[in-house]
């Protein structure tokens, strides 16, 4: 059996509003894929499922892509869920 540890995860924007929380901490096993990992906080959190294609996932300040690789986590990591930038846009200002 894997041990487990507690990690502080932190929801940015959009992940914020639909969790309803900006941070929470989690007990998850310190050996796990990333897209393991997302599906523990999508379990506590269904409404993520929408915009799991428009996140970036972040482990300890470094983006990882949703997918196979196994993470090594320690007490007190921080996993991000990050929105896209948006789309940069409006008004333009010419002179004429």
């Amino acid at each position: 059996m894997v041990p487990s540890c507690q990690v502080e995860v932190l929801y940015f924007a959009q992940s914020a509003e639909i969790t309803g929380v900006r941070s929470e901490t989690i007990s998850v096993p310190q050996e796990i894929k990333v897209l393991q990992l997302w599906r523990e906080i999508e379990t506590q959190h269904p409404g993520l499922a929408d915009v799991r294609n428009q996140v970036v996932f972040a482990v300890r300040q470094e983006y990882v892509e949703l997918g196979d690789q196994l993470l090594l986590l320690q007490p007190g990591d921080e996993i991000a869920i990050i929105p896209p930038p948006p789309i940069s846009g409006g008004e333009c200002f010419c002179a004429i």
